[in-house]
């Protein structure tokens, strides 16, 4: 319990995944969660978004996440950032914490903050979830990052967003919740997998069933293969490019 007192985590997004993550994160006993977000709270959030009601519609999520936990836990260190993560803040970011967690809505900014967590050394738990999908992987510093699994971003607008294809509140639950066990693993300090490999785990909620797929860092890897460290380029601008 002392370890993870102590610990501090910072979680990228304050809506379907960052609520319910840093709902189990406090009661598991972490010291100081981090609620970074720059959106505002929407009446249509509210189904899934744990800490936000509805006197909150316009305020900003991160905000009112921080308010929430506060609330509920007032043991708990919380801060509140209403700014995006991109290539000016994110390594202070990451550097200031002890695991970071991923519960952004965007596949260029799970890519970039992929790249940061290597360049940094701070781990990160990846997640994702639509309509009824979701999945889940952490990135070691000595493990897989996101670019050995899926090797690049998909072209922009290719990937619906959850506020164009909707989410199922309650995958965004489940996956959010094993999120926050895949970082409490990590800072509690439980057995990791071998050298160079970690484990995607997939949530199908049509079926209520999942699966574990074996990651193994890709020897080419552009940004976590050996004698490589991986260009931060912001998710927005990463974006302009893919589309000239």
């Amino acid at each position: 319990m002392g370890r993870l007192y102590e610990a501090r985590v910072l979680v990228v997004g304050a809506g379907g995944l960052g609520c319910p993550a840093s709902l189990a994160l406090a009661h598991a006993g972490v010291g100081h969660v981090t609620m970074v977000d720059p959106d505002r709270v929407d009446v249509t959030n509210l189904h899934r978004q744990l800490w936000h009601r509805t006197s909150d519609v316009g305020r900003l999520k991160a905000e009112s996440a921080a308010e929430g936990l506060a609330r509920a836990f007032p043991d708990l260190s919380t801060e509140g950032l209403a700014e995006r993560v991109d290539a000016s803040n994110a390594e202070a970011l990451f550097r200031a914490h002890d695991i970071v967690i991923d519960a952004t809505d965007g596949t260029a900014t799970k890519f970039f903050l992929s790249d940061v967590a290597v360049l940094t050394g701070v781990p990160l738990v990846y997640g994702g979830v639509l309509r009824m999908q979701g999945q889940a992987m952490r990135v070691d510093p000595d493990g897989p990052c996101l670019r050995c699994l899926y090797e690049a971003p998909p072209p922009p607008d290719s990937v619906p967003t959850c506020a164009q294809a909707g989410v199922l509140g309650s995958m965004a639950g489940v996956v959010g919740a094993f999120q926050a066990l895949l970082a409490l693993e990590r800072l509690a300090g439980a057995p990791g997998l071998a050298r160079g490999e970690a484990m995607l785990h997939v949530f199908d909620g049509a079926s209520l069933s999942g699966r574990t797929v074996r990651v193994h860092r890709a020897p080419d890897c552009p940004s976590c293969a050996p004698g490589r460290t991986p260009s931060l380029v912001s998710p927005e601008e990463a974006e302009r490019c893919t589309t000239r």
